[in-house]
Parts: structure tokens; sequence; C-alpha cells
């Protein structure tokens, strides 16, 4: 099993080279979020176990563009010195798979990886996977959940959705929508509009804070929750 150590803590990373490494583990490490997302674009890995707290770049940052901007489905263990449920909240939402808090058993996280390589294997080995902040869209089986809560969509909406997904966080411009629905036999009337209030209903609705913002005269944005535009 290959697995990518991202950890700024060179004790805490020769503690998981001696201990995984004589059980068969093959393993990469790097200090900062940068070199992380600059090996993980030319890299594949079966599991990530990801410090919170890394120099430049957060691993909450690195995890979100894991998911956001290579669209990855590689299981993430984060490793933070953090408990409280604020930020293991903020880990999930940013993608990760599972949590363990410093200081911790060098056994159990053996067995938590192991158990991610299961279920990655078993379940998530072919799934193509959208993701933008809590936002999760499975373009196989059409599956898309916000904070965990499944979202029904039209097949319009899914198809509007994914454009916004693959392009976030830049600006659609609303021809280039109109193309990814109707192709070039598009309607007259402004059916695009009707569309996307639809989706924002089931889309930003029941939450706090809206994704979907229209910028007048140019397009449409997907956005995490907590960016400005």
């Amino acid at each position: 099993m290959r697995i990518l150590i991202i950890e700024d803590n060179p004790d805490i990373v020769a503690n998981l080279y001696g201990f995984l490494e004589p059980k068969g583990f093959v393993l990469d490490s790097v200090g900062n979020g940068y070199a992380a997302l600059a090996l993980l674009a030319e890299q594949t890995y079966d599991v990530i176990v990801l410090d919170v707290m890394l120099p430049g770049l957060s691993g909450i940052d690195v995890c979100r563009r894991l998911r956001s901007e290579l669209h990855s489905t590689t299981p993430v263990l984060m490793l933070t010195a953090r408990d409280t449920l604020e930020d293991k909240q903020a880990g999930f939402n940013a993608g990760a798979d599972d949590y363990l808090v410093k200081p911790f058993s060098l056994v159990e996280l053996e067995l938590r990886i192991n158990a991610l390589h299961r279920r990655a294997s078993g379940e998530h080995r072919h799934a193509n996977i959208l993701a933008v902040g809590p936002l999760s869209f499975n373009t196989d089986t059409y599956q898309v959940t916000r904070d965990g809560m499944p979202l029904a969509l039209t097949k319009t909406g899914f198809v509007i959705l994914r454009c916004l997904m693959r392009e976030s966080p830049k600006l659609v411009p609303r021809d280039m929508l109109e193309q990814e629905v109707w192709g070039e036999d598009r309607p007259e009337s402004d059916a695009l509009r009707t569309h996307l209030h639809a989706l924002r209903q089931v889309l930003d609705k029941p939450f706090a804070i809206p994704m979907l913002r229209t910028v007048p005269g140019l397009g449409y944005q997907l956005t995490e929750p907590n960016e400005s535009v």
C-alpha cells in the first residue's frame, strides 16, 4: 500500500516510517501543503495521512483543493491536536474521511489506514467525484450531497451543477451553461433562469450560507460557503 504523509514534524514522520515501513507500507512524505499538492498532481496513493497544522497552506485547505481542483477520491486521514466538534466538522467538510487526534497510537493509525483502504478498494475505486467544500457529486451514480444530506435534482439540474462544480470557483458565463445543457439547440425563452431557480431551492435554501451566486451581466459562480465573492 502506498501512503503519502503530509507532516512538518520530523519526529512524527520518523515514527511513522519506523512503524509502517517494516510492515510493508511504501511511504512518501512532504512537509508543506504546496509540495503535497504538486506531488499529488503527479502521483497516486492509496491513503493520505494529512496534518492539519502545516506551514503556508493548512491541511484543511490541502484537503479542500485535493477534492475540488485535483478531483481526487484518495482517502484522507487527518492528524491534529485539535479535538473540538467544530474542528472535526471543518475537516470532514473539507473532504477528510477520518480524523485522529494527537497524541495517537501507531497501532490505531495502522488500523484506520487499513480500514480506509478497504473501503476505498471495495466501494469507491471507480467513483468519479466532484467536490466543492461540503458539496459532493458522484458523476457515476448521480448522487449529490451537501453536508452529508442527499440532494434531489432534476436531469437539467445535474447538468448545470456538474458544469458549475467542474469550473468552480471560476465564473461560468451564461452562454457556457446554455451550451452545456442544450448544445446548439437553445430555447428562445429564458429557460436557464427557471432551472437555476429550481437548483437554488435544493442546493442553498435548506442551508444557512448560499453556494450558488449570480454575477449580474456576467454569469454564475459556485463557491465554498466560507468564501467571499
